[in-house]
């Protein structure tokens, strides 16, 4: 069980414009209602800092409906104390695609990304071309007679495919969406709640939480895209080089970290930088590099204590096809949800 005795976040330069901290000290499973956003609450050398949860830490923009701070009940039974916000829906640090090649030769610096829970590969022209080897399927031919790839390039294209029963008609077809094929022509947002005293689970590890948390700049993290559903339909639910895509049930949304709207700070040495909170309420942080894993000793589910930071996740790298593996922590249940209608691609 990871040591989350309470103290204070180093201090840090925040993406955007700073927002009215949060700050709430915890520590462990305990009821301690320890609550400075500006003291040391322990002097014991053996105990390791936790970091806090800070609405500071969050891009300008990236709540779009301020915090409320209310009892709530988490998902092992645990009374708690939970933030609720509402998240933009739509990345406020960077802009969003590219996502499909347009033809055979496309480059990988015109295009996006495609992961599987093998790897993660350069959605270039020559990658399309070869589909039906790299899958062993003769059923894959996502191009014309002159090397333009089918691409859902209309609404009503990305509507017809972005979706769990795929319209034949666009079965072979590179799916991307963009922010004005959603309904109205804007983000969906979405309103969360994180307990801002993390607790422990009493059970084993959750797996399968809906979403997996929320980036700092305001969008969802969610839970696995359905690889197996996306590639049986022979589509590619093409994703953008933040590991993001469009659908219109959920918007925007993440499926992988690579690097985008991290914390603009002087992170710990050794350590990533920050991208997110997780819905239990600890911080997850950028994927270690293969050297430095065996280290850092993570836990079955990504993460660690380190002095200065406590416990926090490291998200897995984008080929896992899954930001993280189970949470620690408990979560505010919600019901149906499941970072996105079930099958069918995009997610």
């Amino acid at each position: 069980m990871p040591d989350i005795t309470p103290n204070t976040f180093p201090k840090s330069r925040v993406i955007g414009a700073t927002m009215l901290s949060l700050t709430v000290l915890f520590a462990g499973c305990s009821s301690s209602n320890s609550s400075s956003a500006s003291t040391s609450t322990s002097s014991k050398p053996a105990q390791q800092s936790q970091h806090v949860f800070e609405t500071a830490h969050f891009a300008d923009g990236a709540i779009v409906d301020g915090t409320k701070n209310a009892a709530c009940t988490l998902n092992d039974g645990a009374k708690a104390t939970c933030a609720t916000f509402t998240i933009a829906g739509y990345p406020t640090a960077y802009s969003t695609g590219p996502f499909c090649p347009t033809t055979i030769t496309t480059p990988a610096s015109e295009a996006g990304i495609w992961f599987d829970g093998n790897g993660t590969y350069d959605l270039t022209g020559e990658f399309i071309k070869n589909l039906a080897t790299f899958y062993n399927d003769n059923e894959w031919h996502m191009y014309d007679s002159k090397g333009n790839i089918n691409v859902t390039d209309t609404r009503e294209a990305f509507l017809g495919a972005a979706r769990p029963d795929v319209d034949p008609k666009y079965q072979n077809f590179c799916v991307e969406g963009r922010l004005a094929w959603l309904t109205n022509g804007e983000a969906i947002t979405k309103t969360v709640s994180i307990p801002t005293k993390p607790v422990l689970t009493s059970s084993s590890p959750s797996t399968n939480p809906g979403d997996w948390g929320v980036t700092l700049d305001g969008v969802v993290i969610a839970a696995s895209a359905p690889v197996s559903a996306i590639l049986g339909a022979h589509t590619i639910a093409s994703f953008d080089k933040c590991g993001g895509h469009f659908n219109n049930a959920e918007g925007y949304h993440m499926h992988a970290s690579t690097g985008c709207g991290t914390l603009d700070d002087d992170h710990i040495s050794g350590e990533t930088a920050m991208f997110g909170y997780a819905m239990d309420g600890f911080p997850i942080h950028l994927p270690l590099k293969a050297s430095k894993l065996k280290a850092a000793k993570l836990d079955e589910c990504g993460g660690h204590s380190t002095p200065g930071l406590g416990y926090h996740y490291h998200a897995n790298s984008p080929s896992k096809n899954s930001v993280l593996t189970c949470l620690k922590g408990q979560f505010v249940a919600v019901a149906g949800d499941r970072g996105g209608p079930p099958g069918g691609p995009p997610r």
